[in-house]
């Protein structure tokens, strides 16, 4: 295996643990930021685990990050995505939003769409760069909720920063 393989797999209930670990660990940064656990962080995932489908990113096999979705009549939600803080800024987040495209598209769908909190900067930074948008705010437990669509065109997928072959990726 090169060094730095990355691979993605569809989760299962076997994975709930893993899963659940990830997300406390990817959202442990922005506690401190809204004064409370992030809501993804108190989800019980042996739940959700039936209800949407979950991929896995994983890195020289260790699991890195997770996609949490559910398609919609005329789009995909995202639920959830969450980077193991290991794994942070290195294309990943980049990554499971294109296998996200890749659902979207494979569905016929016509958009993406996800919220997140307006204090996550980095993560609404990274959904404006590869073409989000905000469509509607609201307030929520003292905080802002952005509510982000991408549109989907023929013409305009999300351009991996990296090398990029089908469902694996290696990088030096």
């Amino acid at each position: 295996m090169p060094p730095h393989y990355v691979a993605f797999r569809t989760a299962t209930a076997a994975d709930v643990p893993a899963i659940r670990s990830l997300v406390r660990a990817a959202y442990a940064k922005w506690t401190p930021v809204i004064g409370r656990e992030p809501r993804p962080m108190l989800i019980d995932y042996s739940e959700a685990i039936h209800d949407f489908r979950f991929d896995l990113l994983t890195v020289d096999g260790q699991l890195a990050g997770v996609l949490q979705t559910c398609p919609c009549a005329d789009h995909l939600w995202i639920e959830n995505l969450a980077v193991h803080p290991h794994h942070q800024r290195r294309g990943h987040g980049q990554s499971l939003l294109i296998l996200a495209e890749q659902l979207a598209r494979h569905a016929e769908l016509d958009a993406m769409r996800l919220l997140t909190n307006a204090a996550f900067a980095s993560n609404v930074t990274l959904y404006q760069k590869l073409g989000y948008e905000v469509e509607q705010t609201e307030p929520f437990m003292g905080g802002t909720t952005l509510y982000m669509t991408r549109r989907l065109t023929p013409s305009i997928p999300i351009r991996p920063a990296h090398g990029w072959n089908n469902q694996t990726r290696t990088t030096a």
